[in-house]
């Protein structure tokens, strides 16, 4: 993880303050679960497989009909 600094207005620090007791968890944590929910709609999603598509989905299945006379004169 990496340190931030953030600067909260005072009623919304006494907010935080209330919350992290009530809920038996760290200031620090409630931060991070807001800053998740701000962020989650922009982040980018991360590509998937298959990256493009070849066209042939089969070939592996295929290899020794698809090679059959390769290399021969």
């Amino acid at each position: 993880m990496e340190k931030t600094t953030v600067y909260l207005p005072s009623e919304l620090k006494r907010a935080l303050e209330r919350a992290a007791q009530l809920e038996g968890r760290s200031e620090a944590d409630l931060i991070r679960e807001g800053i998740a929910v701000v962020v989650q709609p922009h982040r980018v999603a991360e590509p998937t497989l298959p990256l493009f598509d070849s066209g042939t989905g089969d070939l592996a299945s295929r290899v020794d009909e698809l090679l059959e006379g390769f290399g021969e004169s």
